[in-house]
């Protein structure tokens, strides 16, 4: 066997960009108001993929697809042979020729249902158009995008269970140590990069890590930009704001159905243990804008959520409701009590938008 240089500086680079930004999708997915954080990196993620695509078509040798092992009987005598080999691949061997094909079209596919999820569920992104058509099915689209990521986890553990085996099995080969330096022991020619070759890698290269950089500095770039529009209560209704907003958090109308607020306003003599009892004309004011700007009225998550945990039963109190307690299961109790909160009922601790007419996932603040 002799030293070769298989993996040119553009393919390692490519490879370990490729697990940081797939690293920090994920660590970003961890928490609702590092939503712009997922997308922007996820839209880095996306111009990088389509840069392995290119170079999988002119890039070196062992980095296009042309090399790529994908005959049936290839694997299945890789396979066999996997303890006593008959042959080593400089590239990639056929196992994993094919685990490499199935990772980058299960990031595509998450990419892509992760922007049409973003569009449609969040009304952010360059697919918000398609928002007020498809809102409905907010939730299948988020489910498609889940199922091509739990898949993704699936495929990256095939590949480093791959790796190490590989490390144990054919350790003279330098596998592994082959995408930190590009070279491994293996009889072959070595990779050579062309000029063009090198452009294109400072491209695709350097499109990334600016998009990345950009996406993540500019938080209102059309990539991640959200186009739910904030609320003037004052303006729209004064009693609205003067009557509810004076005692506690002015809560959206948006976010309970009509039966619920018909409910509410129908016994403010006992409204959760106080008198909150109104003057006929503002009552009246006050229901009639509650009723117009119900949950029924509004495409947003928080509303299409909310009306489908109710399946359409009146209940008043937003924190017993079970989207509520759903998506409110994960936190401590402490936070329910610190000082900044002290309720459950005190939205506007953490959601500074609420009082807005909006819950963005990104606007919450962390006590």
């Amino acid at each position: 066997m002799k030293r070769i240089y298989v993996w040119t500086l553009p393919t390692r680079l490519f490879h370990w960009l490729f697990v940081l930004l797939i690293l920090g999708a994920w660590i970003a997915s961890l928490e609702d108001r590092w939503l712009s954080s997922h997308a922007a990196i996820g839209s880095a993620l996306g111009v990088l993929l389509v840069f392995r695509v290119v170079w999988g078509i002119i890039g070196p040798k062992y980095s296009r697809f042309s090399d790529f092992n994908l005959r049936p009987d290839a694997v299945k005598e890789y396979l066999l042979t996997l303890f006593n080999p008959s042959k080593h691949y400089a590239g990639h061997n056929p196992a994993a020729s094919y685990v490499m094909i199935a990772m980058l079209s299960t990031v595509a596919l998450a990419i892509i249902t992760g922007i049409l999820a973003y569009g449609i569920q969040e009304n952010r992104g360059l697919l918000a158009f398609m928002h007020t058509g498809l809102f409905a099915d907010m939730d299948w689209f988020g489910e498609i995008h889940e199922f091509f990521v739990n898949l993704l986890w699936v495929l990256i553990a095939a590949h480093v269970m791959g790796v190490l085996s590989d490390r144990v099995l054919h350790q003279s080969d330098r596998t592994l140590n082959s995408m930190i330096d590009g070279h491994k022991n293996v009889d072959g020619e070595n990779a050579v990069l062309t000029g063009p070759q090198k452009i294109v890698a400072l491209i695709g290269i350097g499109g990334t890590i600016a998009l990345l950089i950009y996406t993540l500095s500019v938080p209102n770039n059309p990539l991640i930009a959200g186009y739910n529009q904030k609320i003037d209560y004052e303006k729209a209704n004064p009693a609205f704001v003067n009557e509810c907003g004076s005692c506690h958090t002015l809560y959206p109308p948006t976010l309970l159905p009509q039966a619920s607020w018909r409910k509410l306003m129908g016994d403010l003599s006992n409204h959760f243990g106080d008198d909150a009892s109104l003057d006929p004309a503002d009552h009246a004011s006050i229901l009639a804008y509650l009723l117009a700007h119900s949950a029924e009225s509004s495409t947003q998550e928080m509303s299409v959520k909310m009306m489908q945990s109710l399946q359409n039963r009146d209940m008043i109190a937003i924190t017993q409701t079970p989207f509520w307690k759903r998506t409110h299961k994960n936190i401590p109790v402490t936070v329910f009590k610190n000082d900044t909160v002290k309720s459950r009922a005190n939205c506007k601790a953490c959601h500074s938008d609420v009082e807005q007419g909006i819950i963005e996932d990104t606007s919450i603040k962390p006590i």
